[in-house]
């Protein structure tokens, strides 16, 4: 089977400063590779443990409910159920037996085996994943803790997507993952959390804490556009600031401007009635409420669009890259004052241009086609990111989205200033990286891969993926 991507013959020209030496490594150089080797010993170790202990399970199984109890020799052995619908029971007395093995007491040893039995019956595909050693043991194990309340559709939901990202996912958004199954197989819960969580809408400001340096904690939970209206406040504010002439750093300017707000210092000023007693006692000037813009990405399938599949009734909200539900969306644009609909972008789309500066509209392509920093394993938002020039611009290249990429402000710098790390384009959204020692990865949209350790998904033990000529 050929590799999913080519990798250039040569590196493109001017794309390497210089070439990598074959000095000797240094002696910390050295160190972290020893240290890489160990990290792959003890990966190697856990994962043999969970393979046996999957194993080990299934030779401690009690075939139907009607054979839970069975009196043994030793007293009364229950087949507990330890992983969700359609797991099979394990014998108690078997984990128990494997608790003293492994230093566990019993509610630990039972939570232990149940996400191993779980992760290999319920979640097939991270589970093969978690065996081809692309899954960290952690992760898998993790995953299964979350998925064991799940039903028979919505845990094969979230083995199917998961599968493939379940490496290089943040965590965050494997809990979106399964809420988004949730959703989609009992919508009746989803509604039932969503309608739970409203009530738990808070705001506390902790006067308990106020010392003697004038500050305190705040802390809350609100609905989500209230919270991205004030995002967009505190945001504006803080800019305004700065321009202003204020030299306080970003996070100091936004309590700066949270104050504001609460001194109704802002146009987000709702005192609209001139005889109200706060207008009347503080003298500020009401203003009109300028009411809610709705700036949301959103992704909707037609089913939701139309609302004729209540299953498909799922959308994605690229502003926290959270899943929302088609009714959530209904209410939000019936209480908007303005809604904004922007264009589809092509992410694979070229528009290249001679200036230095980054158009609005590459930067947006750009971010839409990368989630995060494209530098290995990286998992910061990009829009929290630098857009870089893969190829630099001094070098004659042009600015287009095809050379352009988010790199976090540490990895830029890295990149930049220690020799021998170096990056190239393959298509878009899919970037390989050689670090200087001689590692190297393939990032794409579906996580980053060492080519140094493991072969890329979908190609064989025996495909070889060769580096850059030098």
């Amino acid at each position: 089977m050929a590799p999913l991507f080519d990798l250039p013959a040569a590196p493109p020209a001017g794309t390497v400063d210089a070439p990598l030496t074959e000095a000797p490594l240094s002696r910390a150089d050295e160190l972290l590779k020893g240290i890489a080797q160990r990290r792959r010993i003890i990966t190697d170790q856990q994962l043999g443990e969970v393979r046996d202990i999957a194993e080990w399970a299934m030779q401690h199984t009690v075939a139907v409910p009607e054979d839970a109890s069975t009196l043994t020799e030793r007293g009364l052995d229950t087949g507990l159920p330890l992983a969700g619908e359609g797991a099979p029971l394990i014998s108690d007395f078997a984990v128990l037996e494997l608790g003293a093995i492994l230093a566990r007491g019993i509610d630990s040893v039972r939570n232990y085996v149940g996400q191993v039995v779980e992760l290999s019956h319920r979640l097939p595909q991270v589970w093969a994943g978690v065996l081809d050693g692309y899954v960290p043991v952690w992760k898998g194990l993790r995953i299964a803790d979350c998925t064991r309340d799940l039903g028979v559709e919505a845990v094969a939901f979230v083995d199917q997507h998961l599968a493939r990202f379940a490496a290089t996912c943040s965590w965050a958004q494997v809990e979106r993952l399964i809420d988004e199954a949730i959703t989609r197989f009992d919508p009746d819960l989803a509604e039932a959390r969503r309608a739970a969580a409203a009530e738990t809408r808070h705001f506390d400001i902790d006067f308990d804490r106020a010392g003697t340096d004038s500050t305190v904690p705040l802390h809350g939970e609100v609905d989500l556009t209230d919270a991205l209206d004030a995002e967009q406040a505190l945001r504006h504010r803080a800019r305004e600031l700065a321009e202003l002439g204020c030299t306080e750093p970003l996070d100091v300017r936004r309590a700066m401007a949270f104050g504001e707000m609460a001194r109704c210092d802002l146009t987000l000023n709702y005192l609209t009635d001139p005889t109200d007693p706060v207008v009347e006692e503080t003298g500020l000037r009401p203003h009109t409420p300028r009411g809610r813009t709705v700036d949301l990405t959103v992704h909707l399938s037609q089913a939701a669009v139309e609302g004729v599949n209540p299953a498909g009734a799922v959308g994605r909200l690229d502003n926290t890259h959270t899943p929302v539900t088609a009714e959530q969306i209904r209410e939000w644009c019936a209480a908007a004052g303005t809604i904004i609909v922007r264009p589809v972008l092509d992410v694979a789309g070229h528009e290249p241009t001679g200036a230095y500066e980054i158009a609005e509209r590459q930067a947006r392509q750009v971010l839409l086609r990368d989630q995060t920093c494209v530098y290995p394993h990286c998992t910061r938002p990009a829009e929290a990111c630098d857009l870089d020039h893969v190829t630099p611009h001094a070098k004659g290249d042009v600015t287009c989205p095809c050379n352009l990429a988010p790199v976090c402000r540490g990895h830029h710098r890295l990149k930049t200033h220690r020799h021998g790390w170096a990056y190239w384009v393959l298509a878009p959204g899919v970037y390989f990286w050689r670090g200087r020692t001689g590692e190297q990865w393939l990032v794409t949209p579906g996580g980053t891969y060492a080519l140094d350790t493991r072969p890329c998904p979908g190609t064989t033990t025996t495909d070889s993926v060769d580096p850059p000529d030098e």
